[in-house]
């Protein structure tokens, strides 16, 4: 069931959802977008198309008359999916972030209850993420997926299950504070527990793909995977955060990692 937001609530979301080829699927997602996160909690809508070749662009920008808070940016060439949603987060006009992957597998109805677990801005989670319940992919690719989240805990213990999903909510000055490579968006969890924040995660619908078909094979996942999990793994390890203590007039005042005073 949808929940509730507050009238005005604290944080509005820049919602970004990265695209490639997916003609047939970013029109239906948009529109449903709009339709079940509405003012006054949603404040734009940004697709980043990853240079798609179909007519995923011509879809979004039909919809921009109709939509005013509807934004498309395009890549110049490929670059994939962590990077589509760096661009997105970095274009966003809001300090809270929400994700969806742009095959419309992701139900946006599922914005607001993600939201509503969101620390305020400065407090804890800044993240939380959603688990399918019911995945709609074929058989091999949920086990291909159950193994690789089974791999990925034992080696970062970040305590995800299900880190393959693209409906996420987070902070955007907590994402932007954590380093960049490709395939990130898949170590998001262990990324920000990695830089001193909460995680939380919620029960998400899983719908399946009505058009085009999946840019991931379960080979080449996997052989991504392995070599990202030993990269995330290093630098989860190389990373050192600490609190930082200023005498202010012969008082310990705590300052936070943005600077601030807490």
């Amino acid at each position: 069931m949808l929940q509730s937001v507050p009238a005005a609530p604290a944080m509005r979301l820049s919602v970004v959802i990265p695209a490639f080829n997916e003609e047939g699927n970013i029109r239906r997602l948009i529109e449903e977008t709009f339709a079940a996160v509405a003012d006054p909690l949603l404040g734009e809508v940004i697709v980043v198309d990853d240079a798609s070749d179909d007519g995923t662009g011509a879809e979004v920008k039909a919809l921009i008359p109709q939509f005013g808070a509807l934004r498309y940016v395009r890549h110049g060439r490929r670059t994939g999916q962590s990077a589509a949603l760096r661009t997105g987060v970095r274009c966003a006009a809001f300090t809270t972030i929400a994700t969806m992957d742009g095959d419309g597998q992701n139900d946006p109805h599922d914005i607001p209850r993600l939201y509503a677990r969101l620390g305020a801005p400065g407090e804890e989670p800044a993240l939380v993420g959603g688990l399918r319940a019911s995945r709609q992919d074929k058989g091999s690719r949920k086990a291909a997926s159950r193994f690789a989240n089974w791999l990925r805990d034992k080696v970062l213990a970040d305590g995800c299950p299900d880190t393959g999903c693209g409906l996420k909510v987070y902070h955007r000055d907590a994402y932007l504070e954590l380093p960049y490579f490709s395939s990130m968006h898949r170590y998001l969890p262990a990324l920000f527990l990695t830089y001193g924040h909460e995680v939380a995660y919620e029960p998400v619908n899983d719908r399946p793909r009505l058009a085009g078909v999946s840019k991931y094979t379960n080979v080449g996942r996997a052989l991504i995977g392995l070599y990202d999990l030993v990269g995330v793994s290093w630098l989860r390890k190389r990373t050192l955060i600490t609190p930082v203590a200023e005498d202010v007039a012969g008082t310990a005042c705590l300052v936070s990692r943005r600077g601030s005073a807490a």
